[in-house]
């Protein structure tokens, strides 16, 4: 298995390029407790915690768990270290909500994880018609606490635009989230009602016209509504989110799928796929689909590198799951496949892209009675009677038992240009009878019918054997040609100061230190001390990273530490205590005093003054 997630975080965009950037922390939002009287304001807790992790996401240098792995520990009381262990992030951001009448409380804290440290916690009372202020208002603050704490990260003046105008719109489209990650037929109902009260309020919601749409797609995949009506009114619902924001990442994200799965083109899946990552890349479901698009194409490098990026920000997600363990089919490593597949087995035995790739190894690494008794466990009602079809044909030709009567019905189900499912094992038996020119032509329906599911079939591990044949590389070139994506240029950041500018404004800094002492002020902030230097915050944390080597907490508790050696050999304060004599260094606790200090010097506060004594 994949055991290990990459140091990197962000993307530019270039093609098919993806060039990575590290992050230099990790963080984990875990779900906003409601603090309320009123149980049903939980929908609001979970909004609240998914603006924030929404938001936090937008900072290039921060790696931030997704919703989906934030939200297993829901509920649950474990300790923050062992949350920290399995979802590998350094700092945990913990909350709750209140609500009263108009009127919103929000408490939140960060926690080190390597030192089970609080390092900051604040609350806010504001009126609920401020929620959006509020949101960004929080989130702001948090980055910037974090960059304080941990180094240099651009962070924009604001992470949190307003959705609506219309709180009553909001409120319905949260409502709409809240049940749609149920992931059942009956809370999918309800947020289907509840995302068309949200549009009714203000047709310009573009997240609830993407909930509506996401809401029934599931409806049409999972078989819980007519399929054909249930695809037009999400397609319907993508249209109306197109037509406001076509960058939209989630949109993006939509039209891929659509691309591929209605349309059989894999260069538009990838263009929109691209498109998705490029506007967020801390996506997991994009990042996800881009690891399938180059692992059917046979990009595995590429293909792993995406997978890695969405385990790293959505570890314990079963889609994420679900996804390393078809990229090691793909691999042919099929021992790993089987691990996580049972493993998701075994907690929904009703996930059925699990139980395929399943049966698919089985019969792949030639255990043919397994497959065929898994076969027949299976419920019809999870499965087709075209996927039951071609999955017994394909074993009965491996065995030496071909039936012909079942590949006579396989081929009268393909006859109909809909059934891809059938195409897609026609194709698979073909190749297993050696029968290639039959083989491609089944592949053509590709072309004919777009007839989607053969994208991915034509490369799958079950038809290696139709890789020796000189037709192969032909098709692959038209199936997976990529010639139509654009040639969009990496953006550069900005140039930053000359390293004359750079000095410049560090000695200005340092004669402002030096002079005005503005530390001695312990809520001293980054921010407040850009704006009394005249300068952005993202500036002066570059600037003190690039030039001092140290993070704003490091630099500033070093001028304390340098300031309380003097206090403490000043005959004139002996009467102050250590502490005391702390507080006056600008330090607001005992614990963060004797802590800076002895990572400064080595030594304790205490020692340092004994050390100071011996000399004179």
């Amino acid at each position: 298995m994949l055991d290990y997630a990459p140091e990197n975080n962000s993307f530019s965009f270039q093609s098919t390029e993806l060039v990575l950037k590290p992050p230099i922390t990790s963080i984990v939002v875990l779900p906003f407790v409601n603090r309320s009287a009123d149980a049903a304001n939980e929908y609001f807790c979970d909004g609240m915690t998914e603006e924030i992790i929404t938001a936090l996401a937008k900072v290039d240098q921060l790696k931030v768990i997704s919703r989906t792995s934030s939200f297993v520990f829901k509920g649950q009381n474990l300790p923050i270290s062992e949350i920290a262990a399995q979802l590998k992030v350094d700092v945990v951001l913990e909350g709750s909500v209140r609500i009263g009448g108009d009127t919103l409380r929000v408490s939140a804290q960060l926690i080190n994880v390597a030192d089970d440290t609080h390092f900051w916690s604040e609350s806010w009372d504001r009126k609920m018609d401020n929620l959006f202020a509020v949101q960004d208002e929080i989130s702001v603050l948090i980055a910037e606490k974090l960059r304080e704490h941990v180094g240099h990260m651009d962070i924009s003046d604001h992470l949190v635009q307003s959705p609506t105008h219309n709180l009553a719109a909001y409120e319905h489209y949260l409502k709409g989230r809240f049940h749609l990650n149920k992931w059942n037929p009956a809370d999918i109902n309800i947020a289907i009602d509840q995302f068309e009260l949200a549009i009714k309020q203000d047709e310009e919601l573009i997240e609830a016209l993407l909930g509506l749409a996401d809401a029934y797609s599931f409806l049409a995949v999972a078989g819980f509504a007519p399929r054909e009506a249930s695809w037009m009114k999400s397609m319907e619902a993508v249209g109306k989110a197109k037509s406001l924001d076509p960058d939209h990442a989630g949109l993006n994200y939509m039209l891929a799928n659509q691309a591929f799965f209605t349309e059989a083109d894999y260069a538009q899946a990838m263009i929109y796929a691209l498109k998705s990552v490029k506007h967020r890349p801390n996506y997991p479901e994009a990042q996800q689909y881009l690891s399938f698009l180059f692992g059917i194409k046979g990009e595995m490098e590429k293909s792993k590198e995406h997978l890695l990026f969405a385990k790293s920000i959505d570890p314990l997600n079963p889609e994420t799951r679900f996804y390393e363990a078809y990229y090691l089919y793909r691999m042919r490593e099929f021992h790993q496949s089987t691990v996580i597949l049972k493993d998701l087995l075994a907690q929904n035995d009703k996930n059925l892209p699990a139980m395929f790739v399943y049966i698919y190894i089985l019969i792949k690494t030639g255990r043919l009675k397994e497959a065929s008794e898994q076969l027949a466990a299976t419920s019809d009602t999870l499965m087709a009677p075209d996927e039951r079809l071609g999955m017994a044909c394909l074993i009965s030709v491996l065995s030496g038992e071909m039936n012909a009567d079942d590949f006579q019905k396989l081929e009268a189900y393909g006859d109909d240009p809909s059934a891809h499912r059938a195409h897609s094992y026609l194709f698979m038996v073909c190749v297993a009878k050696k029968d290639f020119d039959a083989a491609f032509a089944v592949l053509d329906k590709i072309f004919t019918a777009k007839s989607s599911v053969l994208l991915l079939t034509f490369t799958d591990p079950l038809a290696d054997d139709i890789q020796s044949d000189e037709r192969f590389e032909d098709y692959h070139q038209r199936i997976y040609a990529l010639e139509s994506l654009p040639q969009e240029p990496i953006k550069k950041s900005t140039a930053g100061p000359t390293e004359q500018e750079g000095k410049q404004l560090l000695e200005k800094l340092k004669t402002f230190i030096n002079e005005e002492k503005p530390y001695l002020n312990p809520s001293l902030t980054l921010r407040s001390l850009a704006e009394q230097n005249e300068m952005h915050p993202n500036q002066l944390s570059w600037l003190i990273n690039e030039y001092i080597g140290q993070n704003y907490n490091e630099y500033i508790n070093t001028q304390r530490v340098e300031h309380f050696k003097q206090l403490v050999v000043d005959p004139a304060n002996a009467h102050i205590s250590l502490v005391g004599l702390g507080f006056e260094s600008g330090f607001n606790s005992k614990t963060v005093f004797n802590t800076a200090f002895k990572k400064i010097t080595g030594m304790t506060p205490k020692a340092y003054q004994k050390s100071q004594s011996q000399e004179e």
